[in-house]
């Protein structure tokens, strides 16, 4: 093999590699890239009026490496210096393709299967929807799903964000999201 032949190689083994990580997608039927959130879900306080209620998500095409999945909803654009964290949910089961709507009231107790949800950066357990600064420009927030290589993230019941954000990315495989808009 000549090295024209051997780089040819290199490049269709890369394009494979991309077009296979490339798969993995996060659809909703409640949210959509680039478009505005939903009074739905709204946060219900700090002088938002919504109903913060999360989103209906599932998932596909993860990578055959995957033993389980977190999902988190992040505004890099809150004015905090850090960003806020919405929702943090982890230890889903890799047989889990979905999070219905609503998954993210701890009391519904709609996660039986050993999933775990993170204290937000409101300072309770489970989905906090958005609630940007009034008269601020659109907030960016950041749906994502990760397929991660270890079945569970073995991390204190009151772990922050930070250290729920930190273990996710120390496991990733890859990831998938939806960057939905919201201002008020």
């Amino acid at each position: 093999m000549n090295k024209r032949q051997t780089a040819g190689f290199l490049i269709m083994g890369l394009a494979f590699s991309t077009a296979a990580l490339a798969d993995f997608k996060l659809e909703s039927a409640d949210i959509a890239e680039g478009k505005k959130l939903q009074e739905t879900q709204v946060y219900s306080g700090f002088g938002c009026h919504g109903m913060n209620i999360s989103p209906q998500l599932s998932w596909s095409g993860e990578p055959r490496a995957t033993k389980s999945f977190a999902v988190t909803v992040y505004d890099p654009d809150a004015p905090t210096g850090s960003g806020w964290w919405h929702w943090l949910v982890y230890n889903i089961p890799a047989g889990v393709h979905e999070l219905a709507r609503g998954s993210g009231n701890p009391e519904l107790n709609k996660a039986t299967d050993g999933r775990v949800q993170g204290k937000t950066d409101f300072g309770s357990y489970g989905y906090g929807g958005a609630c940007p600064p009034e008269g601020s420009q659109p907030h960016h927030y950041q749906f994502k799903v990760f397929a991660l290589d270890v079945e569970q993230l073995d991390l204190p019941e009151n772990a922050s964000a930070a250290m729920i954000g930190f273990n996710l990315n120390a496991h990733a495989i890859d990831h998938a999201e939806i960057e939905a808009l919201y201002r008020r």
